[in-house]
C-alpha cells in the first residue's frame, strides 16, 4: 500500500479551466481573480473576499489592513503552523501565546483576557484541523475589549459554528495550499464584511496603489493569478462534496478507533461542523513513535501537525520567549494525523483501521 495522508482532487473541470485562461493570455491578476472572490465571499457570507498570493500573505494584509504594527500585542494559539505568529512579526506587532483547549486542540478562551494588555491589538484565534475554535466566545471577548478579530482558518473550509461558517465572524484568512480542503496549488483569500478593510488589503497586496502608478502606501506583489483563481472557481464548486466525504471518513474511523484504549479520536461540540482538514488522533502512554515506525512499514501516510510549539522554536526563544503552555505541550507530544481526504478508498480505510485494531 502507498496511501498518502493528502491528495488535492485535479480533474478535467480544473485542467480545462486553466487551459482557457493561459488560451485567453490573461494569465496574471484579471477577471478570473474577480470571479473568484465574488463566489468566495458569497460562499462564506461576507460582503468582500480579497486574494492574495496564498495563506501567509492573507494573514500578514489582514493584519496590516486592520492597522496592526509596531508596538501592538496579538493574542493567538502557540499550535498552529508558523506562519500564524510570523504574520504578526512581519507587521512589527508582537504574538502573545495562549494555551489550548485539549479537547479540540484550539485556543481556550477562558485563558484569553488574563493575557489581554494595553497594548493588546487583536485576537487570532486558529480553527485548527478543521474544526472552529468558540468563536463566539472569542468575539464576545474582543468586543468587550474592543479588540479586533482575525480568524486563522487556512484549515477550516467550510466549517461552522451555529450554522455561520468560520471566515464571516471576522477578518478571516485562507490558504488553498494542495493539501487544504480546496486548492488554487498556492494561494490565499481575506474576507470581511468592512469596506475599509477590503480597500486598504487590495493596495497592500498590489504595492500599495491607490490607482495605477500612484502609491500612497507601502505594499507588497500579493496577488492571485487569473490561472490559480480558475483552479479555485472549479474546486469551490466541489468543496461541500469534499467536506461530505472527509466527514463519512471521519465518521468510519472514530466508529472503529473509539474502541482502541491506546489512542483518542477527535471530539466534535454539537453546535459545530467540522470539515476534517485533519483527522487527527491522541496517541497514550508514549506509543507514537512506535505507531509511526508501523505506519511508514505498512505504507500509510501520517503527519505530526506540530511536533513543536511556535513558543518552544528557535526563533522565539531567540526573541524572548518563555510561556510554558501546559496542553499545548502534551497535544505536540501525542497527536498523529491520518489520511482522510475525500480520495481515500474503501480499502485504503479497511486498511488503515486495520492497522490501528492490530497494533499492539
Amino acid at each position: 500500500m502507498n496511501i498518502p495522508i493528502a491528495k488535492p482532487s485535479i480533474t478535467e473541470d480544473e485542467i480545462e479551466a486553466v487551459r482557457s485562461v493561459l488560451i485567453s493570455g490573461n494569465i496574471a491578476q484579471s477577471k478570473k481573480v474577480e470571479e473568484f472572490e465574488k463566489k468566495f465571499a458569497n460562499y462564506i457570507g461576507t460582503d468582500y473576499a480579497i486574494s492574495t498570493s496564498n495563506g501567509t500573505t492573507a494573514l500578514h494584509v489582514a493584519l496590516l489592513a486592520n492597522d496592526i504594527g509596531k508596538g501592538h500585542e496579538v493574542i493567538t494559539s502557540s499550535f498552529s503552523f508558523v506562519a500564524t505568529a510570523n504574520s504578526v512579526l512581519f507587521t512589527g506587532a508582537k504574538p502573545v501565546f495562549v494555551d489550548i483547549d485539549p479537547n479540540s486542540f484550539n485556543i481556550n478562551p477562558s485563558l484569553i483576557e488574563e493575557k489581554i494588555t494595553k497594548k493588546t491589538k487583536a485576537i487570532m484565534p486558529v480553527h485548527l484541523y478543521g474544526q472552529t475554535a468558540e468563536i463566539k466566545k472569542i468575539k464576545e471577548i474582543c468586543d468587550d475589549h474592543n479588540l479586533i478579530l482575525i480568524e486563522d482558518a487556512a484549515q477550516a473550509h467550510g466549517a461552522k459554528f451555529d450554522g455561520k461558517k468560520a471566515g464571516s465572524f471576522g477578518t478571516g484568512c485562507f490558504s488553498f495550499y494542495p493539501t487544504k480542503n480546496i486548492t488554487t496549488s498556492e494561494g490565499g483569500m481575506i474576507t470581511t464584511n468592512s469596506k475599509s478593510v477590503c480597500e486598504k488589503s487590495k493596495k497592500i497586496r498590489n504595492h500599495g496603489q491607490e490607482r495605477r502608478y500612484y502609491y500612497d502606501t507601502l505594499g507588497f506583489n500579493f496577488r492571485m493569478t487569473d490561472i490559480c483563481a480558475a483552479i479555485g472557481i472549479c474546486q469551490l464548486k466541489k468543496l461541500d462534496d469534499f467536506n461530505k466525504a472527509r466527514r463519512k471518513n471521519a465518521e468510519v474511523y472514530s466508529k472503529k478507533l473509539s474502541k482502541l484504549d491506546y489512542l483518542e479520536c477527535p471530539k466534535v461540540s454539537n453546535n459545530k461542523e467540522h470539515v476534517f482538514h485533519q483527522y487527527t488522533v491522541r496517541i497514550k502512554n508514549g506509543k507514537r513513535d512506535q505507531i509511526i515506525k508501523g505506519l511508514e512499514k505498512a505504507g500509510i501516510g501520517y503527519g505530526i501537525y506540530y511536533p513543536m510549539p511556535l513558543h518552544m522554536q528557535p526563533l522565539y526563544l531567540e526573541l524572548g520567549y518563555k510561556d510554558k503552555l501546559r496542553e499545548t505541550e502534551k497535544a505536540a507530544k501525542e497527536v498523529l494525523s491520518i489520511p482522510v481526504h475525500p480520495l481515500l478508498k474503501k480499502e485504503e480505510l479497511d486498511f488503515i483501521i486495520s492497522f490501528f485494531e492490530g497494533f499492539k
